[in-house]
């Protein structure tokens, strides 16, 4: 009896002990550890969760998505866990290629990266495409270590539309080019914040959306997205027919300033910019010089006529060879000499004509206008990349200098610059920087203010000059539309090549307004160096701007006469 009574105080002893012991331990991890625990099992059961902007759209005038963003997921692997669960990499990256279109080495390889419990195997997958991912199993069994992240993509319906203007976006999602590059601010949005707190089995018990999701803002342009097509569609012709180094195209609203299309050739594929050329990628109607040739004319007129030098009907006396200094000028076709009305000097495009025109107006007011008509300086159009062109200081000038720059050599300009310069011309006297965005997020921007650079007389005189390039016997008589009003300038400029003007390699170009009493449209064409065919202004680009316009007309709702 005393023996059991012993053995059940030992027990007795031994109980007491062990709960001293549990009360300890649990004193130590609720008041102790409690902090750390505390800190592990929200962090075991919380998760937060970014949400991706859904950045803004990108609309022609009218509407038309040029460029949308939808859902999407990135794949994730954690190499670390797929090795500690015995998972079989090869197998599972032979079924995950297929599905993410990817070469199975490269996902073996995202699979299999050492010493990191990240890789990314792909990124902005369709939502369908990352469910399949999620189903796989390997011998029967859920795979470890495969997880995936909501992300947006971003894709451009119309792939071949405006593409070097619209530019793209980079891995990160924020813009790298054109539009989605000078406007990311407004269309990039804000990314969402969301708490997930889940139960012991992982099953989320709560969500919270600490700070909302802001989607980016629509960005409305002015760009007429089937004009646009049309444009496209044109250069890609003018491409084929002479296969030119490129071309643009621009096509403006010259009372507001509003770019209605802008194209360039070679085309790029907005959704694979990769396949094209690293040349093609340039927007080249802000980003490229080029010296303008004979189009420069109309601005050599416009100041002489506007400081009351010369009328439309000045005559000069144009022998076959001007000498300016150490210069020999000449037309481009041979003629004996003869007497020439400014208006026929821009109708036949005379060198020596515009030279004289030039010289009677003085290198001081020359260079006055050149810089009034906005040249040497960005036009302040809101697209990336705008370049200034390349515009000689009164103080650099020489003695021959007015024997080649009042008919377009020896400066350049860029593409928008011409076309700016031409819409003063079409729209009263009034430079005005043009514009490409038409709204953000709904509201209306402002049309960018012009100024008053020639009067209204002066551009008329002007316009009516520029009728007889497209009437019987005009450098691009060839491109008239029968029962339409139409002025304009054709350019054929040669290339400088180490330093000197080559005989093989040009740029043609023509500028032109519809109708040319009171225009609502100007459209200019630039062609770089074609190779086949024809090199003139009048044979090479004066048909392009007869197509664009003949289809944009009616479009516009611009009337014959």
């Amino acid at each position: 009896m005393v023996a059991i009574d012993r053995r059940i105080g030992w027990i007795f002893v031994a109980f007491l002990t062990l709960l001293a012991a549990a009360v300890v331990r649990a004193a130590y991890l609720g008041v102790i550890r409690a902090p750390s625990l505390q800190q592990a099992a929200v962090s075991q059961q919380t998760v937060n969760e970014i949400i991706p902007a859904a950045r803004g759209a990108i609309t022609d005038r009218n509407g038309v998505e040029l460029a949308l963003s939808e859902s999407a997921d990135n794949v994730i692997a954690d190499p670390d866990l797929i090795r500690s669960a015995r998972e079989q990499p090869m197998p599972l990256a032979v079924k995950m290629a297929p599905i993410l279109q990817l070469p199975v080495l490269s996902v073996y390889a995202a699979l299999t990266r050492p010493h990191t419990g990240y890789a990314m195997v792909a990124t902005q997958v369709s939502p369908g495409a990352a469910q399949r991912i999620m189903k796989l199993s390997v011998n029967g069994a859920p795979i470890n270590g495969i997880s995936t992240a909501p992300t947006v993509k971003r894709i451009y319906p119309r792939p071949w539309t405006a593409a070097q203007v619209l530019g793209g976006v980079n891995a990160a999602g924020a813009g790298d080019g054109g539009l989605e590059y000078q406007y990311n601010t407004a269309l990039a949005g804000r990314a969402g914040d969301r708490k997930i707190v889940n139960d012991a089995i992982g099953q989320p018990i709560s969500i919270d959306d600490v700070r909302p999701m802001r989607s980016g803002k629509t960005l409305t342009l002015t760009i007429d997205a089937g004009l646009q097509n049309e444009v496209e569609q044109v250069l890609a012709g003018v491409g084929e027919q002479y296969s030119p180094k490129g071309a643009t195209a621009i096509a403006m609203d010259p009372n507001t300033g509003a770019i209605l299309a802008l194209a360039n050739w070679p085309r790029v594929n907005a959704n694979d910019p990769g396949g094209a050329p690293s040349s093609a990628q340039m927007d080249k109607a802000v980003g490229y010089n080029y010296e303008p040739g004979s189009t420069f004319k109309a601005i050599t007129v416009s100041g002489a006529l506007q400081d009351g030098v010369v009328t439309p009907s000045t005559e000069f006396n144009v022998p076959s060879v001007l000498q300016v200094a150490d210069r020999q000028i000449h037309d481009a076709e041979p003629h004996p000499d003869e007497t020439l009305s400014v208006a026929q000097i821009l109708k036949v495009s005379s060198n020596i004509g515009a030279d004289e025109i030039g010289l009677k107006l003085g290198a001081p007011r020359f260079s006055y206008w050149v810089r009034r008509f906005g040249f040497g300086a960005a036009t302040g159009v809101d697209l990336p990349g705008e370049d200034s062109g390349i515009i000689l200081p009164l103080s650099k000038y020489s003695g021959s200098s007015m024997g080649n720059l009042p008919f377009g050599q020896g400066e350049s300009v860029t593409p928008i610059q011409m076309a700016t310069a031409y819409s003063a011309i079409a729209n009263g006297g009034v430079l005005r920087a043009p514009h490409i965005v038409q709204a953000i997020g709904g509201k209306t921007q402002a049309i960018p203010a012009g100024h008053q650079i020639i009067s209204p007389q002066t551009a008329a005189s002007v316009r009516d000059m520029l009728r007889g390039v497209l009437a019987d016997g005009g450098t691009a008589s060839g491109a008239a539309i029968p029962g339409y009003d139409l002025a304009g300038k054709t350019g054929t400029a040669n290339v400088v090549v180490n330093g000197k003007y080559s005989s093989t390699q040009y740029i043609a170009s023509f500028i032109g307004m519809v109708p040319a009493s009171a225009p609502k449209l100007v459209v200019a064409v630039m062609v770089d160096e074609p190779s086949q065919g024809s090199i003139y202004g009048g044979s090479v680009a004066a048909p392009a701007f007869q197509k664009i316009v003949g289809w944009a007309v009616p479009r516009l709702g611009i009337s014959p006469n």
